[in-house]
Parts: C-alpha cells; sequence; structure tokens
C-alpha cells in the first residue's frame, strides 16, 4: 500500500510474514461457539443465510486455509486478532463489523481469538492485540496494533481496496518453510532439530531463531492451564518459576508488553543466580518476536536500567 495515501496507523507488519506451515496442514480445532440468534437474525459472527454474502467469519486454525488464505486470492481479508479478555478488542472490533458490513462483500473480515488459536497468533508474531493484518493474494500486506478511531480505519480500508493488494514476496528458502511446517503441524521435536541445523549453517538467521524460541516456548506451556498458572503468579509474586509461566502465557495471548514488565519488574526485586535466569528467559522472549520489534526495543532498555 502507497504510503503517501494510508492514514497515520502504526504499522507492525516487518516484511513478509511466512504462512506456509499453515496451508492445508493446520490441525483441527474446535469450532467457535455459535451465537445466540436475535430474532432469527444472523449476528455478524454467524454465517449468512444461504446465498448471503460473506462479511465477518470467525476463523479458526482447522478453517484457516479456505477461510483466509484461500479466499484473499479474490477478496481482501482483513483479520481482527482478538481475546475474550482484551478491553480494546471490544472498542476496535464492532466497527471492524460494521464497516465490513457497510462494504457487502468488497472485503472480508475475519475474526481470531488468540487464546483459542495460538499457532496462527504465533505466525503472525502478534505481540498485542487488537491486531489487524490485511491478507491478499494469501500474503499479509498492512497491519497495525490498538485501537483506531473508523476516520481512520475507512481511508485505511479504502487504500487497501484501491492497491489491489501486492503482496510481499514469500520466503524462498525451502529449509526454513520445512522447519516452519514442523513447527505448525506440533512436531517441536523435528521442528527443533530443523531450526537448529539451520542455525548451524547460517548462526544470523533472526527467522530460524525466533523459531527455535517458539519451539522452547511452546514446550514450556504444554499441558498448562493458563487460568490456574496466572493465578498462581498473582498470588507469588516474588516465585520466578511462576512468573516466568506466567510470562510465557501472556506472550502466547498477545500481551507481550505485559509480560516484559512482569520480568523486568522480577528481576529488580530479585539477587544472584534468580537475575541471571530471568534474564536469559526474557532475551529468549525477545526471540520469538524479533530483534526489530519496538516493543523489544523498549524492554531491553529497561531491563539495562534494572540490571545496572
Amino acid at each position: 500500500m502507497d504510503p503517501r495515501t494510508t492514514p497515520a496507523i502504526p504499522a507492525v507488519m516487518r516484511g513478509a510474514v511466512d504462512l506456509s506451515g499453515l496451508r492445508e496442514r493446520a490441525p483441527a480445532s474446535r469450532p467457535p461457539a455459535a451465537p445466540a440468534p436475535t430474532n432469527g437474525a444472523a449476528t455478524p459472527e454467524s454465517p449468512p443465510p444461504s446465498g448471503g454474502t460473506v462479511t465477518v467469519i470467525d476463523v479458526t486454525e482447522a478453517t484457516f486455509q479456505s477461510e483466509v488464505l484461500e479466499r484473499s486470492l479474490a477478496t481482501p481479508v482483513v483479520i481482527d486478532f482478538w481475546a475474550d479478555w482484551c478491553g480494546p478488542c471490544k472498542q476496535l472490533s464492532p466497527v471492524l463489523e460494521k464497516l465490513a458490513i457497510e462494504a457487502g462483500g468488497s472485503w472480508v473480515l475475519a475474526k481470531i481469538d488468540v487464546d483459542a488459536n495460538p499457532r496462527i497468533a504465533q505466525a503472525f508474531r502478534v505481540q498485542g492485540i487488537p491486531m489487524v493484518v490485511a491478507v491478499v493474494g494469501g500474503q499479509p500486506v498492512d497491519a497495525f496494533t490498538g485501537v483506531v478511531p473508523e476516520s481512520q480505519l475507512r481511508p485505511w480500508i479504502d487504500a487497501l481496496l484501491k492497491a489491489g493488494g501486492a503482496a510481499a514476496p514469500a520466503s524462498e528458502d525451502p529449509a526454513l518453510l520445512a522447519a516452519d511446517d514442523l513447527l505448525v503441524e506440533g512436531d517441536l521435536e523435528e521442528a527443533e532439530r530443523a531450526y537448529k541445523k539451520i542455525l548451524a549453517e547460517r548462526p544470523a538467521d533472526e527467522a530460524a531463531t525466533a523459531g527455535l524460541a517458539q519451539v522452547g516456548l511452546l514446550r514450556r506451556v504444554e499441558g498448562i492451564d493458563p487460568n490456574v498458572a496466572l493465578s498462581a503468579a498473582a498470588q507469588a509474586p516474588d516465585n520466578v518459576d511462576a512468573q516466568l509461566l506466567a510470562a510465557d502465557l501472556e506472550v502466547l495471548g498477545g500481551q507481550a508488553d505485559k509480560a516484559y514488565t512482569r520480568l523486568v519488574d522480577l528481576i529488580r526485586r530479585v539477587s544472584g543466580d534468580d537475575r541471571d535466569k530471568i534474564r536469559n528467559h526474557l532475551v529468549s522472549l525477545f526471540s520469538v518476536a524479533g530483534t526489530d520489534d519496538p516493543a523489544v526495543a523498549a524492554a531491553r532498555r529497561a531491563l539495562a536500567n534494572a540490571l545496572f
């Protein structure tokens, strides 16, 4: 999209996002709960009547390929990453739904719950919600985070439609694509092996470093009940292990800023080996987002202040 014609919405896309691992191989996911009908009328989140125009859809890992990637080949798709606990999401989502319905099918709003669909959130490097991503031709072309007023959303969408969406080129590194596929499939052992092989050949490969960090993150939270873990962390603010786990869950839930702040504050309250343990954990979370993420840059400065 031409930056001269788009509104001043803070962009977060940092080049192409590799979505190949979400094509055809998305694992089954429970379907979203159907909203209760009101006087027989379809709500924005429910399927349209037979023969109706699709404007707003709930998307899961199981339907991502057909509802987002394939649909975006013909019609621009705007993804709304949200969660039930996210207050700002409840401000932005109704505006997006309204605009999608008004558009009458010229673009489609795809709503993705980050808690129910963590693999999609990871693929898009979601670090905070609400996050909105425009997908055209099977690739993301623009994005922003935070609540944006309708007066800015309208020209942003207009620019998206006028641009026709020149999609960012996909990565052509077959080794990285294969590793990403393994990660999305949930084969963490093979994904780890694949990323390590890439890094043995190219130690500075940031994409492989991020992938390996994601493997570690997923392993740490495997089988964990987020509500129980976050409650335990709230009750034991100085328990290092509990706080590290809570930070992991917050990163996966799109609250990276909160996770970084949690661990930087914890470093200020501990000493000795605990400091090194927390610092190393925080650095691994930075790797998931990438070195050019603004939130990471801010957290690194905060970490330096806390340590020195």
